[in-house]
């Protein structure tokens, strides 16, 4: 295994659209959604020991679930859980952890990855990783890892790239154009298309060309992160990120440098990948009956004419769904919701309805 690979996982997010099993104080990283004994971000972090050492894997999270990171991943070291005091978007806990990073190693290549994707395909993802960190060890680059698409989906964002690849790796491509979440008839015309991959939001570089990449397009951000060039590792490291992040504008790595940069390049890829963004997606991959009901866990729910419904509800709570079609049933947290599966996008705005009635008390 290379002493030089790294591992940075952001696991920052408050994961509103699973309200109400995913809350402020415990969001989706730190979940179970399928019943196999591991959350999200311990399988993320099992992900990664394959390809790097456990010294070398980091997680960037908010001050606040740092004890829920410590309880769920008991081998990690203080040092290695880089606590962000607000949030302030990918661009600037990607700056904190690869300069953090860089101080203990300059040599260092880093994967930068979300803590609640699932991967169904464990050796095909270490695979892709292992060749993209080669070519991130061997050349001045981004590289991205963009998923083959199945579908027309408008809710992901897609990368479309070029026949021109990487010196060296003819299966890695240069990069022409990030595309925010399209319509329909535009995510269908990238399919057909046959040059579009789906945004995964995983990141493969070295410490040094990410570090190039924010002095050229986010100047500002590299100037505040790398005043703190000796106090990363160190006592002081607290106390300057504190005031860093105050001076951070927010945004996202893909604005700030990913659509900007000329280096960037793309590995096309099909493991499996989900990003969990909706009950749809824990229902996409979970396990179903015969009539279609993904019931976790499913030892105290009864179904009487009930088909193609998402039930995530507590182990001791006896449910009974009588002739309910398509419908999202989940409690958590003395909260119940009942929704039609195809208006779960709405779940956000229940979210704000309910903190305006009752303030932070369900949230």
């Amino acid at each position: 295994m290379n002493r030089n690979n790294y591992a940075l996982i952001m696991a920052g997010g408050v994961g509103s659209r699973f309200w109400p099993v995913s809350r402020t104080a415990h969001p989706k990283q730190f979940i179970d959604f399928f019943g196999v004994g591991k959350t999200l971000i311990q399988s993320t972090y099992e992900r990664f020991l394959k390809t790097c050492p456990p010294e070398n894997i980091f997680i960037v999270t908010n001050e606040i679930y740092v004890d829920l990171i410590r309880e769920q991943l008991p081998a990690m070291q203080d040092n290695q859980i880089l606590a962000e005091p607000m949030m302030r978007n990918t661009a600037a806990c990607i700056a904190y952890g690869a300069m953090k990073i860089a101080a203990i190693n300059p040599e260092a290549v880093v994967i930068v990855a979300p803590s609640d994707h699932t991967i169904a395909n464990q050796d095909a993802f270490i695979d892709a990783i292992d060749q993209c960190l080669q070519a991130a060890a061997s050349n001045d680059v981004l590289v991205t890892l963009g998923i083959k698409p199945s579908r027309p989906d408008t809710g992901y964002g897609y990368i479309q790239f070029t026949a021109d690849s990487l010196e060296g790796d003819e299966q890695i491509h240069k990069v022409k154009l990030f595309t925010e979440k399209p319509n329909r008839e535009l995510a269908q015309t990238f399919i057909q298309s046959g040059d579009f991959l789906w945004n995964a939001g995983i990141f493969i570089w070295s410490a040094k060309a990410i570090a190039n990449a924010f002095r050229k397009h986010l100047p500002d951000m590299h100037e505040i992160f790398d005043q703190g060039a000796t106090a990363y590792n160190t006592g002081l490291e607290k106390e300057f990120i504190a005031r860093a992040y105050q001076q951070c504008t927010n945004i996202s790595i893909d604005f700030g440098i990913m659509e900007k940069a000329e280096n960037v390049y793309v590995l096309p890829a099909d493991f499996g990948w989900s990003d969990l963004g909706t009950w749809s997606s824990i229902y996409d991959m979970a396990e179903k009956d015969y009539v279609g009901n993904a019931v976790i866990p499913s030892e105290q729910v009864m179904m009487f004419d009930s088909s193609n419904c998402m039930v995530n509800v507590p182990e001791e709570k006896l449910v009974i769904l009588q002739g309910l079609h398509n419908y999202i049933v989940v409690e958590s947290n003395n909260t119940l919701m009942i929704c039609p599966r195809a208006e779960e996008q709405s779940v956000k705005q229940i979210v704000a309805d309910v903190k305006s009635k009752f303030g932070e008390r369900f949230i």
